[in-house]
């Protein structure tokens, strides 16, 4: 791992030289603009993030600075902007508690850790190709996935308006409620309505600083992200997690660092996909999973929180012209340098106000189409659906969501590939019955594979005609054997003809009946 960071460590001048160079000639004006921009949208959503986790603002802040100057150089998508996300902030939560709970101020360090070890597994599943895998994630699964996320991030904001039956122990009091709520409220109508007017500033960015400018004014009793934490004074510095480095350690991260690996490359690999509809271009999803990975593991080293694409910033990118890595770069570089400029009255915006903007956030994530057309789409696809986002809102845990959504899928999927094995009869003169079979043959198949022969009827020769039927797995050489052994037994001739070479040499191997070119001997039960 040392030696790959080294390697890449040396390209990163040659790179980022190339990388300017190319930018003189394009149009970096309109990137740089693009990445301003962002940058300004980037801010409230890192702040948020880290709220989520239950850190400090500055390492949402840090980790959206790092990850954006990294992946600008390493990253295999030009102008997609990774920063923190809710999606991984979501998983990062039950990791800071147990090392907060294994010692007061040991969260953030137990957190930095797994964004390490997430950057190492990121690099692994780029050099496995695990993208090439992740292609087969029916959409169902990522209907739901999106759904879920956006209902997680949308019940992380209810405390904050003074709604949480969990805990008794109250963010927001009930003098604070009526501006609280009156802040949320005016930032969502800034949000939607200021764009059906004009569309030259975020109005997200606008709703912030208007909102902050009546809380400075009126010197509202509510709370703002002073009360969350500190932020930065200066650049991030290097640090290694202080952690114990031994496998009580790696047991406690690992579930966490698998799981946002997983999930932050399934957001990556979906804004990769939507990039380069936009674009027209195809990219590599692989190189993107170890620029990921590489940009975690520095983010981690320099107290920043890991993370993933981001699907709207990236969009709103592309939107505002930036077409290249420069335009990546300028955020992150925007980003830290607006927030030490004005750190003071970033610390006055009130919590109010990200509320506004992160449930206009998770308004955005879902998927209203699937839940629009629920009743249009197949019962399986939407059962798949509301599977995955029961399990995610339950849990939650966006990694166990995903993994039953496909479950599921795999299951009603292998159903109904299932029912599409048909054996048919006929006969051939009065003591000879031939069975053709096409289809496929597997350990779901099997049952109406079995219930296709009359194993009752006992002619003289039995016929089973293979040459539209493909073999699979043990199961369906078993069944095979099965069928095979109860017809002999019955005092019938078998003969088994035009198996494909695949099914012939599974059934070489491991079947029984010499009648289909397996070993001979004694039968196996399947039971």
């Amino acid at each position: 791992m040392a030696c790959l960071i080294r390697q890449d460590g040396r390209s990163v001048v040659l790179k980022l030289k190339n990388l300017l160079a190319k930018e003189r000639i394009i149009s970096p004006s309109r990137d740089v603009i693009a990445g301003l921009v962002v940058a300004f949208a980037m801010i409230p959503e890192a702040i948020a993030f880290s709220g989520i986790a239950g850190v400090d603002p500055r390492v949402g802040l840090f980790g959206a600075f790092l990850l954006s100057v990294t992946l600008a150089i390493f990253g295999g998508r030009m102008a997609m902007i990774t920063s923190v996300t809710g999606s991984t902030a979501l998983l990062m939560t039950g990791i800071v508690q147990q090392g907060e709970n294994i010692s007061p101020g040991l969260g953030l360090q137990y957190l930095l850790a797994a964004g390490l070890l997430t950057g190492v597994l990121q690099i692994a599943w780029g050099y496995l190709r695990l993208a090439h895998q992740m292609r087969f994630v029916p959409q169902p699964v990522m209907d739901g996935f999106v759904n879920g996320l956006a209902i997680l991030i949308f019940l992380a904001q209810l405390p904050h308006l003074g709604i949480d039956i969990a805990h008794s122990e109250k963010v927001v009091t009930a003098v604070q409620l009526p501006a609280v709520w009156g802040l949320t409220i005016l930032t969502l109508l800034i949000i939607y309505l200021l764009p059906k007017f004009t569309k030259l500033l975020p109005s997200a960015l606008v709703a912030i600083f208007i909102c902050t400018a009546i809380s400075i004014v009126f010197k509202l009793n509510v709370p703002s992200v002073s009360n969350l934490g500190i932020l930065p004074n200066g650049l991030p510095s290097f640090g290694i997690p202080k952690v114990p480095f031994n496998f009580e350690t790696l047991g406690l991260i690992l579930p966490t660092a698998l799981a946002i690996s997983l999930v932050g490359l399934m957001e990556t690999f979906l804004t990769q996909d939507i990039l380069d509809d936009m674009t027209d271009k195809s990219t590599n999803k692989n190189v993107e999973a170890r620029g990921q990975g590489i940009g975690n593991i520095v983010s981690s080293l320099f107290g920043g929180m890991a993370g993933c694409a981001l699907v709207g910033q990236s969009v709103m990118n592309v939107g505002y012209g930036g077409r290249t890595r420069l335009s990546t770069l300028s955020s992150g570089v925007c980003l830290i340098a607006m927030i030490l400029a004005a750190k003071d009255w970033v610390n006055q915006i009130p919590m109010a106000t990200l509320v506004g903007v992160m449930i206009m956030i998770a308004i955005n994530t879902a998927s209203w189409v699937s839940i629009k057309d629920i009743r249009r789409i197949p019962r399986s696809d939407s059962s798949v659906m509301i599977l995955t986002v029961f399990v995610t809102v339950i849990t939650h845990n966006l990694a166990l969501g995903l993994l039953s959504g496909v479950g599921l899928a795999a299951i009603l999927f292998s159903r109904k590939v299932a029912k599409v094995i048909k054996v048919e009869s006929s006969l051939n003169g009065k003591d000879h019955r031939i069975y053709k079979v096409s289809g496929q043959l597997f350990f779901v198949s099997s049952i109406y594979f079995r219930q296709g022969f009359e194993l009752h009827e006992h002619p003289k020769k039995i016929t089973i005609d293979m040459a539209e039927a493909h073999i699979w797995d043990q199961s369906g050489v078993t069944v095979l054997d099965q069928v095979i052994r109860r017809i002999k037994l019955g005092g019938s001739e078998v003969e088994v003809i035009n198996l494909n070479d695949e099914s012939l040499n599974l059934f070489s191997r491991i079947g029984q009946a010499s009648e289909a070119g397996g070993r001979g001997g004694e039968f196996k039960s399947a039971h």
